[in-house]
């Protein structure tokens, strides 16, 4: 499952997701009709089974969150206006090794840049850096 924070938009960014085969909701699904914080997001994300968060907040997520293996969290740092980027960018990182399987992927908090990808990890908090390739373009 893709979960998509509030910050991303509005629905029409879900169709920038279709090529994955699984769910895609809005973080507010998973606890409607409530406002959700910032700090109860690892706890819904928890409630579901191995989702990958995907967010354009970096100030409130990146080395902020906590890594846990049930999982995902990706940052991407968008402006809102290009928050529907979100879509090919997190297809384009799962086609990595490192984010190309829900259990790769499960435990990481990643930073996603144009040209590098950070990440730390449950069991091991230390920043790894990744380089896009150019066999990694969209």
């Amino acid at each position: 499952m893709i979960v998509l924070d509030e910050a991303i938009g509005n629905e029409d960014v879900t169709r920038r997701f279709q090529w994955y085969s699984g769910p895609v909701a809005f973080i507010k699904q998973l606890r409607p009709p409530t406002h959700i914080l910032d700090e109860a997001i690892p706890t819904l994300l928890r409630e579901v089974r191995q989702p990958t968060f995907v967010t354009i907040n970096t100030t409130d997520f990146w080395r902020h969150i906590r890594a846990d293996g049930s999982y995902c969290v990706l940052c991407f740092p968008l402006p809102q206006r290009r928050a529907e980027e979100t879509g090919t960018l997190t297809r384009r990182l799962f086609r990595l090794p490192e984010f190309k399987t829900k259990k790769a992927r499960m435990g990481k908090v990643a930073f996603v840049g144009s040209k590098e990808i950070y990440f730390y990890q449950a069991h091991d908090q230390r920043v790894r850096r990744l380089s896009w390739s150019e066999d990694d373009e969209a």
